[in-house]
């Protein structure tokens, strides 16, 4: 994936968005269980590298330059998916719920794509307004995201790990 294909960082991550929702009305129209588990690790896949990049490099650059409240919001939000995430990856379709799980997760996707890409208020409006270089950001995110995909196809990664929140047995 050339970096030149997105304009910027806010770009790149957008296209993560769009193709995620792709894999999700996929997983919709699926009906066969190796097709749902194979559509669910790449959807897994997608969401642990997308919020690696985001946490790792995004969120920190814009801390203190953009709202708190909506930076806080987005790790908590992230968190929540990554419990999901990694209930999915230890699931199979046979399993109860799991259809809904993800589901659930999809939902939960719609709403933190939606409160990112809000055109006025959102988080990437926020930070276009900030003068941070985006060009820069998105090469930072390319490699970075470059090697998370590596390490996936080499063997995997590292179920997520939520850093927000405190998961507390029920």
């Amino acid at each position: 994936m050339p970096t030149g294909e997105f304009t910027d960082a806010i770009a790149l991550l957008k296209a993560d968005h769009r193709k995620v929702e792709g894999l999700f009305e996929q997983f919709e129209k699926a009906s066969g269980a190796d097709r749902k588990q194979a559509l669910v690790r790449q959807i897994c896949t997608e969401l642990k590298i997308h919020t690696m990049i985001e946490e790792e490099i995004l969120y920190p650059v814009f801390r203190g330059k953009i709202s708190d409240d909506t930076l806080d919001e987005a790790y908590v939000e992230h968190d929540g998916a990554k419990v999901l995430i990694n209930d999915l990856e230890a699931s199979a379709p046979t399993d109860d719920f799991y259809d809904a799980k993800v589901s659930v997760l999809s939902e939960e996707i719609k709403h933190h794509v939606h409160e990112e890409e809000m055109p006025s208020d959102g988080m990437f409006a926020q930070c276009r307004r900030t003068g941070v270089d985006l060009v820069a950001l998105r090469d930072q995110m390319m490699a970075r995201k470059q090697q998370l995909q590596a390490q996936a196809e080499n063997g995997g990664l590292p179920a997520a790990q939520p850093i927000a929140m405190k998961l507390v047995p029920a």
